[in-house]
């Protein structure tokens, strides 16, 4: 089978107004126009058949009867001719069969010319009903008539038709004189009919640029600034009414974008101050630690267990506050260095240092032939990366591959880190960029301890400063994590 397209189908509101009242116009102009020429043909059909009536059977009568010698009738051997019109058609038949039959071909007697008529013409001559009422038959020499079949004095049946030609002619050609009209009428009510939507949809036009542009801001954070309102239309309007509901929505929106902002910003403040003031707490307490451990004196052994866990608490917690105070940082805005950095040597490093604190992972690298240069900050650079390996690190259990792979792609660099352990759990990877995310149950139940849960929402965040984006594709024996960042100029 053949497929059958479908016509494609108006889209916009505006097409659709325009297409709906176009059809509706075709619709009532086919009404119209059918209407007229069903009315126009009846009353021609009606005009025939009065012809008919008064031409009454002399035509087909004189076929048989000659008229006398020395009268005044101008009839002949072919019939009367007298008042018949042009093309008026007579037959005669006897016992269903014609015996005569002859047309005025035009107003000249000598002019009746009879005709051929074939075996299905005398079968239609012989249907015709003898009622005296005009019908209408077809005539393969003559084409359409309409007739009239009357019992003549000798038992006879006389019939007498004019030609439907001239109805059918007018008929054609008010079809093509209404076809023209309604077809130019189509095209001017489109052509205008379109602008005229066109100009009163355009208040709801500037509605939807409205929208696209404040669909376009970013929301998720960050101080918003939205656009003008929609312009102000008339309130009784269905389009007024719009614009009306989505100014006050966009007024809602904006109160409650600016006091989660605020909130976001004093947040933001309590994080770096708290983080700012605890760094000198908890050096005091690592140092005090660290300096009780150095007592010549003995020192009873489960004192030196406490200060010693003192000592790695406090440095942990020194940790977490340089994570946080760095977190506020970014997310305050605060410009990263911006300079050219080999990241072929930072993984390398990080690889070692990974190496190092993991001996019992296998510890892969696929680096190109020349070295990748990025511009940004090569310190906090290398705080994403040794984050992704301690992650990999962390929750993978011992033999894992993990495998750091550094490409240059089409003005970008893309820096991967991939591990065949058990994968990250399906209700974790949605969050596990965002800050103290962790899960409920490690990635193996023999990996190491977990560290604080703000190791890879540092890596977004840092990524982010640079411009470049971090993903993650997770399933069982399969973990991935993806650095892409732009390469440029410094």
């Amino acid at each position: 089978m053949i497929p059958v397209r479908r016509l494609p189908r108006p889209r916009t509101l505006r097409a659709r107004l325009t297409v709906g009242l176009v059809i509706l116009l075709a619709v009532s102009c086919a009404a119209v126009g059918v209407a007229a020429v069903l009315e126009l043909d009846g009353f021609l059909t009606r005009r025939l058949d009065e012809q008919l009536v008064q031409a009454g059977t002399r035509f087909p009568e004189s076929l048989e009867h000659r008229p006398p010698p020395h009268d005044d009738h101008d009839g002949d051997e072919h019939g009367d001719t007298r008042t018949q019109a042009t093309g008026t058609f007579g037959a005669r038949l006897v016992d269903g069969t014609v015996t005569n039959k002859a047309v005025v071909r035009s107003g000249d007697p000598a002019a009746n010319l009879s005709v051929d008529l074939t075996a299905t013409d005398r079968r239609v001559l012989t249907a015709v009903p003898v009622d005296g009422r005009p019908h209408s038959i077809e005539l393969s020499a003559l084409d359409d008539y309409r007739v009239i079949a009357t019992r003549g004095q000798d038992g006879d049946v006389l019939i007498v038709g004019l030609p439907l030609e001239p109805v059918q002619a007018a008929v054609h050609r008010l079809e093509a004189v209404a076809g023209i009209v309604f077809g130019l009428a189509l095209v001017a009510t489109g052509v205008a009919g379109a602008l005229w939507v066109r100009w009163s949809l355009r208040p709801l036009s500037r509605v939807a640029a409205t929208a696209t542009r404040v669909s376009e801001l970013p929301l998720a954070s960050g101080e918003v600034a939205l656009p003008s309102r929609a312009p102000d239309l008339d309130a009784r309007s269905e389009i007024g009414q719009v614009a009306t509901a989505f100014n006050r929505m966009l007024g809602h929106v904006e109160d409650a974008l600016t006091k989660r902002h605020a909130s976001e910003e004093r947040l933001r403040r309590f994080a770096a101050d708290a983080s700012h003031e605890l760094r000198t707490p908890v050096a005091s307490v690592r140092g005090h630690a660290e300096l009780a451990l150095l007592h010549p004196g003995p020192v009873p052994p489960e004192v030196t267990r406490a200060l010693e866990r003192i000592t790695a608490e406090s440095a942990r917690l020194g940790e977490m506050v340089d994570d946080l105070l760095l977190l506020a940082r970014l997310d305050a805005g605060r410009p990263l260095e911006r300079a050219p950095v080999d990241l072929t040597r930072l993984v390398l490093d990080a690889v070692t240092d990974a190496r190092a604190a993991g001996p019992g992972h296998r510890w892969m690298l696929d680096l190109p032939e020349e070295p990748v240069t990025v511009p940004g900050d090569g310190h906090r650079l290398h705080q994403v990366l040794a984050n992704l390996l301690a992650n990999a690190r962390l929750h993978t259990p011992a033999d894992t591959k993990v495998t750091v792979t550094l490409e240059a792609e089409g003005g970008s660099v893309r820096l991967s880190v991939h591990d065949d352990g058990p994968g990250v759990p399906e209700d974790v990877q949605p969050h596990v960029f965002e800050r103290f995310t962790r899960a409920e149950h490690r990635r193996h139940p023999g990996a190491s301890g977990g560290g604080t849960g703000l190791g890879l929402s540092i890596v977004a965040a840092v990524v982010e400063a640079h411009r470049g984006s971090v993903g993650l594709e997770s399933r069982p024996g399969h973990t991935m994590f993806t650095v892409r960042l732009p390469q440029g100029p410094a």
